[in-house]
């Protein structure tokens, strides 16, 4: 089953992007009596108006006391309210830059959703670039925070060639660096003292041979994808299964879930992040729903036939393997909100993503699906909502530049029709996206999904 994964995996792991600039250029906004979400804490702003002016916001305060500079654009907010743009933290840039096409989708799909920061985890050279035209807001962009090309079994050939891998990348100005799976312990360890040594965070996979227990004491920035935690929830005594298939789903049955309290609280000790990408298991490896009702899914227009029939056929063959069940299917998802739910309680990071565009996750709109598992597992909707937010600029070390609604910060905002404090699927209700200063209307978001299932409808 893990071959089969990593094969797919290879061969799917496309993304991102940038759309050559039709916004307006960044001026003065005014959002006019609205209903702030600043997500500092769980409370709710009514009655405000919102002015933006060169990609920050200027000033917020009660609708009667506010003055509205001349010449803004105004943005009826009235029945509305208005939060901070969503960071997809396990995103994918497209490696192969002739798929401009492609590329210019995908981030729109992710503007069109409210997605205002991608970190993305499988890196390229040509991505430098999109990120450097991103931050000047010379695409429509989320703005980029960029892994260099992975560092895995095949790619890194000895400890000293990992060193040296760690040093070209942060040479090359990649913000951090992508672990896949392969390494054994020694390159792993190289890579562990030369990302210490040039000052790179380094996340991704926690390669089987060396495991969850080394990674936290590495102090690996994030784990994606909960990977190793099964092993290291192994009841005293069981058959550690070497390989472990997906994730550890073949480990799931020797799995003792009274460790899964201790096992966050030591993740919380060591300062590890973590990225579930839950959607991603339940479209992967979950029974139901099946491949046939996800593909009637909206989302499913905007992304090639090919690419669709891609999904189905790799989900096909993973679930025909000898040792899937779907019982144990549902119990490993089980396990994962469990453990989800107790690094919450426990006060270990979490941060939102769904590694979109893979297996059934349509850029954006697997974020949203991410949400409702979160709240599935246990979180509250603002609980669920500041691992996208505010927990992503803590993360970052970036407190003041966005992830909450404030003067003086990054105005990446969504503009919603309903609370999300009360149900985040009402983050699928926008009004439109603050995209780095840059106002992208419902309209211009609608006429470009339309646009995107046109071309695709082949």
């Amino acid at each position: 089953m893990r071959a089969i994964f990593t094969a797919v995996w290879a061969l799917l792991a496309t993304i991102f992007a940038t759309v050559t600039a039709h916004a307006a250029p960044s001026g003065s906004y005014v959002i006019t009596d609205v209903t702030v979400v600043p997500m500092d804490s769980k409370r709710l702003l009514p009655g405000q108006t919102v002015i933006v002016r060169d990609g920050r916001i200027q000033s917020i305060g009660p609708s009667a006391r506010i003055r509205v500079p001349a010449g803004a654009v105004r943005i009826e907010g009235r029945g509305r309210y208005l939060m901070p743009g969503l960071a997809e933290m396990h995103a994918h840039v497209p490696p192969d830059p002739k798929q401009a096409q492609w590329t210019e989708d995908v981030l729109f799909l992710y503007a069109a959703n409210g997605i205002t920061f991608a970190r993305s985890m499988l890196g390229a050279p040509h991505h430098l670039e999109l990120r450097a035209k991103a931050a000047r807001g010379e695409i429509l962009s989320p703005l980029l925070y960029l892994s260099g090309p992975s560092l895995n079994g095949n790619s890194v050939a000895s400890p000293a060639a990992a060193a040296r891998m760690v040093a070209d990348q942060k040479a090359a100005g990649y913000d951090t660096l992508k672990i896949h799976p392969g390494l054994d312990r020694a390159r792993y360890d190289a890579i562990v003292q030369a990302a210490r040594a040039h000052k790179i965070s380094f996340g991704g996979h926690v390669p089987e041979a060396v495991g969850l227990a080394r990674a936290l004491e590495a102090r690996q920035a994030t784990v994606d994808h909960l990977d190793g935690y099964m092993e290291l929830l192994l009841r005293d005594g069981a058959d550690p299964k070497v390989p472990a298939g997906l994730f550890g789903y073949d480990l799931v049955d020797s799995v003792d879930e009274g460790k899964i309290r201790q096992v966050a609280r030591r993740t919380r000790q060591a300062g590890v992040w973590n990225v579930a990408t839950d959607s991603l298991i339940h479209h992967v490896l979950l029974a139901e729903p099946s491949s046939a009702e996800m593909e009637r899914r909206e989302e499913m227009r905007y992304v090639p036939r090919a690419m669709l029939a891609q999904w189905k056929q790799a989900r096909a063959g993973l679930q025909s393997q000898p040792g899937y069940d779907p019982a144990r299917a549902r119990r490993f998802a089980a396990v994962r909100g469990k453990l989800i739910k107790a690094l919450h309680d426990e006060g270990a990071g979490l941060l939102l993503g769904s590694d979109a565009p893979q297996w059934f996750n349509v850029p954006g709109f697997s974020l949203h699906r991410e949400l409702d598992y979160l709240v599935a597992a246990g979180l509250t909707p603002f609980e669920a909502l500041a691992t996208g937010t505010r927990n992503v600029s803590r993360f970052l070390g970036t407190p003041n530049e966005f992830g909450t609604v404030q003067p003086g910060r990054r105005a990446d905002l969504i503009l919603l029709e309903a609370n999300p404090l009360q149900d985040v699927s009402n983050l699928r209700r926008s009004a439109g996206v603050f995209l780095n200063g840059r106002w992208l209307p419902k309209s211009r978001i609608d006429a470009g999904l339309a646009a995107i299932a046109d071309r695709y409808k082949q």
